[in-house]
Formats: structure tokens, C-alpha cells, sequence
């Protein structure tokens, strides 16, 4: 009789596997019958420190369970080190199907208070990881004509949050990036999508809690496990989604969004070509209407999730 599990046979990667949502992930692939190379260098939100415990322990549960994984301490910062996971993987299992590009830190503060190092180690971490991690299996993938690439893009890139000009330009740029590789990768049968993730994790744990509306949020959002995120990461990473890549899928508790991408919504056109006097007069005026307001993610989320 056929098996069911969607990623028998498979070897899978998952970055920052250690906590939440990369550890939900990994232990779902490796019950869905795939060998793990469960990556976390055990670092602080704020990315400092380094512990071998979270991915060690993810290891041994999986194991436990009758699943296959090994861990992987390399921070996906550097190029050589990213590298280093791939090779831990076609070392061990002797070949990698699957990247999950999940790693991330925060650094949160008001743009004008953000220092230089905390943006440059937020788009290091999230957007030079995610680049550093799929450029060393791409190779790979290339030359067995198969491989699936999940990365992890966020709301607050998406359409808007607080705080996190560091954190919001990094997770474009991590969707540019994916719709890149869709591209320039399908001819080899190479998939790339991302996911926006609504999920109580250690990183959601820094978002301040002062007013009570913000308490009673985080209290609504402590209710949305990883769990809920890793289906649709196995899913992506398997066969039956072969042709689906160069899309943006959000999930928020049972929801699964397919998000827009940007196209054009409204032109304006004058035969004689603009002057800065014709587009104040008669160009912005007829765009206004359909501006978009300066939304947050919970603008555009507000009801509570299902």
C-alpha cells in the first residue's frame, strides 16, 4: 500500500528550527517522513548569545518519535556558514529537496531612533540568511531538475507596522527574492513561495504590552500556535504542490490568505507630457482616490482570528 506521508524519502532543511515556528515545522516534516536538518545557532531574539540546547532538543524529540534529523549550529548571517548547512545535509542524507527559510531576529525601534547595526544586522539575518541559504542549495536543485523553497515574509512588510522599518525591508525584500528564484529557477522545476506567518513565537513576545488594548491583542494572538503555520510550509515542500510557486500565502490560526502582489491599480495620462504644476493640479487628483491609507497589519486583520 502507497504511504501518505507527503515527504517520504525527502531531505528538508529548516533554518531557525530551534523554537516556534521553525521547530513546529520541523517536526511536522519529519513526521511527514522527511530526514531534518534541524538548524538554530540558539540565539537571543535580538540575536545575540549562541546555545546548541533548542536544536538539540528538537533533534531528540524527533528522534523519539521515530522521525530522522540531525542539527545544524551555523548562523545563516555568513555566507560560508549558510553554505555549511547545505553541506551538513547532502553529508548526512546524501542529497536536500527542501529549504525552509525561517531564521529571523528582531531589533525593533522608531526609524529615527534605529541604530545602523540594528538595521544591518536585521537584513543580515532575515534577507542576506534567506539569499545565502537558497544561492548554496540552488546549485543543487539545479542539477537534480527538483527542490522546493519556502521563506518566511511577514505583514509588517507587507502591508505596514510600527517600528520595524529593519524587520518590513528585510521581508520585501525576502519576497523579491523568492519571486526571483520562481523565475529564474522553474525551468529546472525549482519551486519558491513564501509564507506570512501569524503565530505566537518568541519574537512576537517583544511587542510591547502597555495599553490594554494592546494586552488584549497579544492575548488574542498567544492563541495561534506554530502549529498552525507548519501544514502549509510541509505542503509546499512536497510534490503535490509542483505547480505552485512565485506566490505569497499568509495563515492566521485555521485561515490561509493568498495575498496580492503589486500591479498597476489606476494611470493617469496627459498627450503633451506632466510638468510638476499639471501633476499638482490634475495627476494627483485623479490618483488620490485610490491611495493607500497608512495601514498596519492589525488595520487590515481586525477581526479576530478563526
Amino acid at each position: 500500500m502507497a504511504s501518505t506521508k507527503s515527504l517520504d524519502g525527502k531531505v528538508i532543511i529548516v533554518t531557525g528550527a530551534g523554537r516556534g515556528i521553525g521547530r513546529a515545522i520541523a517536526m511536522l516534516a519529519a513526521a511527514e517522513g522527511a530526514k531534518v536538518v534541524v538548524n538554530d545557532p540558539g540565539v537571543a531574539a535580538d540575536g545575540s548569545g549562541t546555545d546548541a540546547a533548542p536544536a538539540e532538543q528538537v533533534v531528540e524529540e524527533i528522534r523519539k518519535a521515530g522521525g530522522t534529523a540531525v542539527a545544524n549550529f551555523d548562523s545563516v548571517a555568513e555566507a560560508l556558514a549558510a553554505a555549511n548547512i547545505v553541506k551538513t545535509a547532502t553529508d548526512t542524507y546524501g542529497k536536500l529537496d527542501g529549504v525552509v527559510n525561517n531564521a529571523g531576529i528582531l531589533r525593533d525601534a522608531i526609524f529615527h531612533r534605529m541604530s545602523v547595526d540594528a538595521f544591518e544586522q536585521v537584513i543580515k539575518v532575515h534577507l542576506m540568511g534567506s539569499f545565502y541559504v537558497s544561492h548554496a542549495a540552488a546549485r543543487l536543485f539545479k542539477e537534480q531538475e527538483s527542490g522546493s523553497f519556502v521563506h518566511f515574509t511577514s505583514t509588517s512588510g507587507l502591508i505596514g507596522n510600527f517600528g520595524q522599518a529593519n524587520y518590513a525591508a528585510a521581508k520585501l525584500g525576502i519576497v523579491g527574492l523568492s519571486k526571483s528564484i520562481a523565475l529564474d529557477m522553474s525551468r529546472f522545476h525549482v519551486r519558491s513561495n513564501c509564507i506570512s506567518p501569524f503565530a505566537w513565537s518568541r519574537l512576537i513576545g517583544t511587542i510591547p504590552t502597555e495599553t490594554e488594548a494592546e494586552k488584549a491583542r497579544v492575548a488574542r494572538m498567544q492563541q495561534m500556535g506554530p502549529e498552525k503555520i507548519a501544514a502549509l510550509a510541509v505542503y509546499l515542500l512536497g510534490d503535490a504542490a509542483k505547480d505552485v510557486t512565485g506566490q505569497i500565502f499568509a495563515v492566521r490560526m485555521n485561515e490561509i490568505f493568498l495575498m496580492g502582489q503589486s500591479r498597476p491599480i489606476r494611470s493617469i495620462h496627459r498627450g503633451e507630457g506632466w510638468t510638476p504644476q499639471t501633476i499638482a493640479e490634475h495627476g494627483m487628483p485623479a490618483l488620490k482616490s485610490s491611495f493607500y491609507k497608512l495601514d498596519r497589519s492589525a488595520d487590515i486583520f481586525s477581526w479576530d482570528a478563526v
